[in-house]
Parts: C-alpha cells; structure tokens; sequence
C-alpha cells in the first residue's frame, strides 16, 4: 500500500482478479489534502460513492444559543476500503472527482450495523 501522508490504519490490500481504482488514494494515482473529518455513513446506494454525514453545533446571535446542525457529504468509496452504511469513516479533501464529490474516504473507522444510519 501507498503511504498518503496521512497516519490511519489503511486499507485491505487487492484481491486477485480486482480492478485497480485510479480514483483510489491507496492504489490509484489521487493525491489527498490534509483536511480530515470523521462521520457516518448514511447511504451507499450510489456506484463507488457513499453519502458520509456528521454532527455539529452554531451558535445563532439572534437567539443566543446553539443549534445542532448537520454537514452532508459525498464521498469517493475505493474498492479497497468498502465501507457500508452504519460505519464510522475517516474522509479526506481531495480534487474535484464530480460535480458534488470531492471527498474520498481512506479508512473505516468502527464498522456499523446495517441500518444503523439515518
């Protein structure tokens, strides 16, 4: 496995007869910045692109008091990493991969129950 600059526990190595992804930080030729988030993910319904979701607090003046507020992204999912809905991922900035994706998702953190997302 490629070193990406960023310390996690890494992903599975590649079965044999399994296609090199080059959208892939591991095996493929994407380069990842160092803005990383943790979150959930919520769908994986989508081919190689899973939707990762995580929870935050605002403040708003007006009222002075804090809001929950919830961040949803879509990620880049390499075949390498596989991550399922209900399991805690570690994503990563990376370049443009679509128009709404420019994340990709380089470890999986705690593996979920199915269904256990939103």
């Amino acid at each position: 496995m490629k070193n990406i600059g960023i310390k996690v526990q890494g992903a599975r190595e590649l079965q044999k007869g399994e296609e090199n992804d080059k959208n892939c930080p591991y095996t493929g030729s994407l380069r990842v910045h160092k803005r990383t988030y943790t979150g959930i993910v919520v769908s994986d319904k989508m081919s190689k692109t899973c939707v990762v979701e995580w929870e935050g607090r605002r403040y708003v003046t007006k009222y002075e008091r804090y809001e929950k507020a919830r961040t949803r992204v879509k990620a880049h999912n390499p075949p390498v990493v596989s991550a399922k809905v209900g399991d805690r991922v570690r994503i990563a900035a990376c370049r443009p991969l679509s128009k709404t994706k420019h994340f990709v998702i380089i470890a999986v953190l705690h593996q979920g129950v199915e269904g256990e997302g939103k």
